[in-house]
This record gives C-alpha cells, sequence and structure tokens, in this order.
C-alpha cells in the first residue's frame, strides 16, 4: 500500500514557499490561499501554526518570515559538513582576493548558494545563501553539469525551451542573451578540459564570474567555488588569470574540510533547542494548531543530523520523540515534495530546503533581528528601547523602538554617545577582555559630561567589574541631567558580548534600584529572544552588526 502524505506538512510547505517568494511584507493571510489555492480557513490554521512555532509573525494583518525558521535551512547545511571552519576559511579568501567568493552546491538543474562572503562596495553583486540560478546563467553550472546524465539533459532542454535563458532572474537584472555565449554543452566540455568555468556576464551585465570544483573523498564535484567580480576591475579572462591560482589551492584545502563526516556542529555552535512542545501547542490552541504540521517540520530540523550518508528511520524517531509510523509519514512527504532523499535505508536532507525563506532571511542584519523584540519591549514597558553596538571608544545606536509620550528621549539610529557614560557602554565595555578595556579608556579618557559622570579610572573599572559580574548596567542621570538608563547585553553564540540592549526614561522620583529591578526582567526577556534569532540568523551565516 502507497505511504500516505501528512497533508497539513504539504499545506505548510506551501505557505512557507509563498510566503519565502513573496517581498517581505507583502503577503496576508487573504493573498495566502489565493497563491496556494488553499481554503482561507486552513491558511488561517497554518499560519496560526507557524506563528507559534516562532516561524512567521503577524505585524497587523501583514505576515512576515521570522528568523527562527533559518532552523530548517540550517538542517540542511549542517548536514552537508559545511562547518564553521569552512565558512570561515571562505570569508578569509575573499579577503586576499578582494572579490565576493561563495560556495554552491547542485539543487536538480539548477544551482543553489550555502556560503557567501561578499565585499562591501558602492558596485557589487552578491548573491544570499539559498539563491537559486539556472546552470546555464552561472559559473558553477558548467561544473555540476559534467555529472548530468541523459535524463537530467533533457529535463534541462525542456525547462530551457519553456523558459529561455533570457529570462529575468529573481534581484537581478534582465540579460540580453550576446550572440556569442556558448551553449551549456560547450561551457560543460570546456569545464571538463580546463578544470575551471567562467560566467562572462551571463547572469547579469557587468558581473564576471570564475568557478572551480571542491570534489568529496569520491572525485565527485561537492561544491563549486566561486570568485565574484565586476567588468569595472577586470576583464573575463583577466579575473580568471588573477584568481585561479588561489581558487585551485583553495579548493584542495576545503575537500579536506568539507566531508559530511565532520562531528555534529563543528563550528561550536548548538542547534535551537525546541521551542515549542506540539502536544502543548495543541492543548493551548486547540484546532488552530496543526500538530501534524509542527510535527513533520520537527522531523526535517532532526535532518540535520544526517551527515555522511544519512540517518535511518529508528534514529529520526528517537530524535523527534514521534512514533515510527508518524516519523517514516513525514519523511515520505518530505521525500516527495523534494526536501528529503531516501536510499532505501537511509534519509538525508536536500538543499531545496533552502528555498522555504533561507534567502530572504540571510541578509538580514542585527539591527532588523533586533527591531521587532525592541518593540516589543518598548510596548511592554512603554518606555523607548533601543539596541547600540561599541564603535571605538562610543556607542552606536542601530536599532530602536521609540514611544510617543509628554516627556521621553529622542534618540535616532546612527547616534553616537561616550560609551563610559551609558547604561550601553558600559555593558560593552565590561564585555571585552581587560587589556583591550583598558586602551580604549586611555585613548579617550572620561570627562564629565554632568555632576554625576563617573571619571575617575579606579571608580570606573570597579562599575565595569560590576556590570560584568551581575550581567547588566546602569547609568543615572552621567550623560545628560534627568536620563536614567538600565542596559544588558547581547552574546554571540560563542559567548561575546556583541551588542546592548537598554530602555532609558526621565530619572523622576523613584530611587535607581526600583527603575532597575523593574525594567531588567523585561531586559533580559529581550535580550534572550534577539540571542536566538541571532544565534539560528549566524550558524552559517554572516551577519552584519550595523
Amino acid at each position: 500500500m502507497p505511504e500516505e502524505s501528512v497533508r497539513p506538512l504539504e499545506r505548510g510547505l506551501a505557505v512557507l514557499r509563498a510566503l519565502a517568494a513573496a517581498e517581505p511584507g507583502q503577503l496576508r493571510a487573504g493573498d495566502l490561499a489565493r497563491a496556494t489555492g488553499l481554503a482561507r480557513s486552513t491558511v488561517d490554521r497554518v499560519v496560526t501554526t507557524l506563528a507559534r512555532l516562532g516561524y512567521v509573525r503577524p505585524r497587523g494583518q501583514e505576515l512576515h518570515l521570522a528568523p527562527r525558521l533559518m532552523e530548517l535551512g540550517n538542517a540542511y547545511l549542517a548536514a552537508s559538513g559545511l562547518t564553521g571552519e569552512v565558512a570561515a576559511r571562505t570569508a578569509r579568501l575573499a579577503d586576499e582576493l578582494d572579490e565576493s567568493v561563495s560556495l554552491a552546491v547542485p539543487d536538480g538543474d539548477g544551482v543553489r548558494f550555502v556560503t557567501q562572503a561578499a565585499r562591501r562596495r558602492a558596485m557589487s553583486v552578491a548573491f544570499r545563501i539559498g539563491d537559486l540560478l539556472p546552470p546555464e546563467r552561472c559559473a558553477p553550472g558548467a561544473l555540476f553539469a559534467d555529472a548530468w546524465d541523459e535524463e537530467r539533459w533533457a529535463a534541462w532542454r525542456a525547462r530551457v525551451a519553456a523558459y529561455p535563458p533570457t529570462r529575468p532572474i529573481r534581484h537581478c537584472r534582465p540579460a540580453r542573451r550576446p550572440p556569442a555565449v556558448p551553449e551549456l554543452a560547450d561551457r560543460v566540455a570546456h569545464a571538463r578540459r580546463s578544470g575551471w568555468a567562467l560566467d562572462d556576464q551571463l547572469i547579469e551585465p557587468g558581473l564576471i564570474a570564475v568557478a572551480v570544483p571542491v570534489r568529496d573523498a569520491a572525485g565527485r564535484v561537492r561544491y563549486a567555488l566561486s570568485a565574484v567580480s565586476h567588468t569595472s576591475r577586470h576583464t573575463a579572462q583577466g579575473l580568471a588569470a588573477a584568481v585561479l591560482p588561489r581558487l585551485r589551492a583553495e579548493a584542495e584545502q576545503l575537500a579536506g574540510l568539507s566531508g559530511t563526516d565532520a562531528p555534529p556542529d563543528a563550528d561550536g555552535r548548538a542547534p535551537a533547542r525546541e521551542a515549542t512542545d506540539p502536544a502543548a501547542a495543541k492543548d493551548e490552541l486547540g484546532p488552530g494548531f496543526l500538530q501534524s504540521l509542527a510535527r513533520g517540520l520537527a522531523v526535517l530540523r532532526a535532518l540535520g543530523g544526517a551527515r555522511g550518508e544519512g540517518l535511518p528511520l529508528t534514529a529520526l524517531a528517537e530524535a523527534t520523540g514521534l512514533p515510527r509510523a508518524t516519523a517514516r509519514r513525514c519523511l515520505h512527504t518530505l521525500e516527495q515534495a523534494g526536501y528529503a532523499a531516501h536510499d532505501g535505508r537511509l534519509f538525508r536532507p536536500l538543499p531545496r530546503i533552502l528555498e522555504l525563506g533561507h534567502a530572504a532571511l540571510s541578509g538580514l542584519t542585527f539591527a532588523e533581528l533586533a527591531e521587532p523584540h525592541l518593540r516589543e519591549l518598548a510596548d511592554r514597558v512603554r518606555q523607548s528601547a533601543s539596541a547600540t553596538v561599541l564603535d571605538g571608544t562610543d556607542i552606536r545606536y542601530v536599532a530602536r523602538a521609540a514611544t510617543v509620550r509628554v516627556m521621553s528621549v529622542h534618540i535616532t539610529v546612527g547616534t553616537r554617545f561616550p560609551a563610559y557614560a551609558t547604561a550601553m557602554g558600559r555593558v560593552l565595555l565590561a564585555g571585552l577582555p581587560a587589556d583591550e578595556r583598558e586602551r580604549l579608556l586611555t585613548a579617550a579618557p572620561p570627562r564629565a559630561l554632568t555632576p554625576r559622570t563617573v571619571t575617575d579610572p579606579g571608580e570606573l573599572a570597579r562599575v565595569l567589574d560590576r556590570a560584568a559580574a551581575e550581567g547588566h548596567a546602569t547609568a543615572d542621570q552621567e550623560l545628560e541631567d534627568g536620563l536614567r538608563s538600565v542596559a544588558v547585553p547581547v552574546r554571540d553564540a560563542a559567548g561575546r558580548v556583541v551588542a546592548a540592549v537598554n530602555v532609558a526614561q526621565h530619572a523622576g522620583t523613584d530611587p535607581l534600584s526600583r527603575t532597575r529591578d523593574a525594567l531588567l526582567p523585561a531586559l533580559r526577556a529581550t535580550a534572550a529572544a534577539i540571542e536566538t534569532d541571532l544565534h539560528i540568523a549566524a550558524r552559517f551565516n554572516t551577519v552584519r552588526m550595523s
């Protein structure tokens, strides 16, 4: 008897695909019903379930993908053998070449990016982790197509016949096909002979790229390592001459680092823990919560442990706490949808998982991660909330949620203040190694901004030590008369303090201790929520802090 699919899981995946394909914030529940062909009541239940899991964030009537959704793509990336060291080497190579560098994998007859180290220039093109390109329009395509069988070639020819190579690609200008552009088969033959492939403005006018293969132990092309530039900097052949020696050398190194026998979380980052118990959520929300959808997505996340050839059904059932029959039906559904593969014994995730919002979310900055949580904090305490990073001896505001009150604190993103006189600055300074902290304070000795400003080096050192020990800091009318602030740190997955969150308000007549005790629980909860999103988003991706 054929295995039955899990219909709620199928519908949930359809909704996620529709959300991922839309511009951020452009879809409402009614739009999703039209895009997916599902009944509005079904869409409402799917959205309720995804929101409870933390994968979708309603904002009024608009629906937004939430950073926690990147858990799904991270499952594939972890199982693929991608590690922090691989990503770090890619970033170092980009610095050395002074060009954007990426790693891509084959996905059906497409090319999907899994690592990106972009150069920040006025004119630069960088693809996001999870973006999918057609093989005829990019350098890696010629490397991957060399392994196609006749069935795959036939499928590709049929697709090209229906959608010509000149069709627009998301986020790229429509390219005019030059008469001299060689066909994919010719480019594959060249790549087979030379060991590298070239994109001479195939994807977009002005964009050029060179790619080399990264092979596994069996000699199969596992990744394509690419350097991407622009014709304002190089000709296509000039780029090849400049970068090929280093690309080839790096590909040999990566071949030894990217195997799927890498231990779980070899980069030291642990997967996020389950935030929702499906059974408890079902009890809480009743028929509005689709337990089968939640279970299916739990199985998808568990595939992240499928290093090597994959995981057996028993291991996946144990990892999710599901009965074998339930886990098997979920896996069958994921396999039918193209998100998992089964060799008759073992299951493994496929790169198509990255289409479930990973590309859109991988471009989020820290400010974009933090802003929704700051809004919730500001609504909860009815005071303005902010996030800052350390910029030299100053703090710089990168995100803010302001409240409208008769008396409120007016600060804009980009504002800078001396770190020593602010609660957020003290949290950030307290998170530094002692020698680095001393260097910064020596470079810009504290000066009194109000009669209350702590400027004595010994006293300030004690204030910072206390902030480090207690996990929070205060500043009471030290930056400006009447202004009081309480702040807590935000840490990355390695435990380093990378940002600070605060609430600032008028000092009033209450003692500082009462203000601190009233604000700390909400501040710590907000910092923890931001950290969860940051750790998930940064596990295989660089999150720009400013």
